[in-house]
């Protein structure tokens, strides 16, 4: 039987501005086309334990993270995220002590002024 070939576009934000390029996907009859299978035909990674692509939401498609074994379409443009440089909940909850330490500090100024 003959291969199929299956056209995606692969975008690259891990470093600086993000790289839209379109990859043919190459595919024998007996394969089915997965986020990682496209990530070792590209030749981004070596294998599914690839340090670089190891860590949790590295990649994903549209904007969704995917897994390694997650079904890819015809079209689809599979995203390579960096890591994040800081922790979100790390930042809400600064955020949200910080307004706690307002509100204190408001109510410690009313009473000072309710004295005088």
């Amino acid at each position: 039987m003959a291969n199929r070939t299956m056209e995606i576009w692969i975008c690259d934000a891990r470093q600086g501005n993000p790289i839209l390029s379109p990859f043919q996907l190459v595919l024998t009859p007996t394969e089915t086309p997965t986020v990682g299978l496209a990530l070792l035909k590209a030749g981004l990674v070596v294998d599914q334990a690839d340090p670089a692509f190891a860590r949790k939401g590295c990649y994903g498609v549209f904007g969704k993270r995917k897994e390694w074994d997650s079904p890819i379409y015809a079209g689809d443009r599979l995203e390579l995220y960096s890591p994040l440089l800081i922790d979100p909940k790390a930042v809400r909850r600064k955020k949200a002590n910080q307004n706690q330490d307002a509100k204190f500090q408001a109510a410690a100024a009313k009473r000072k002024a309710r004295r005088l």
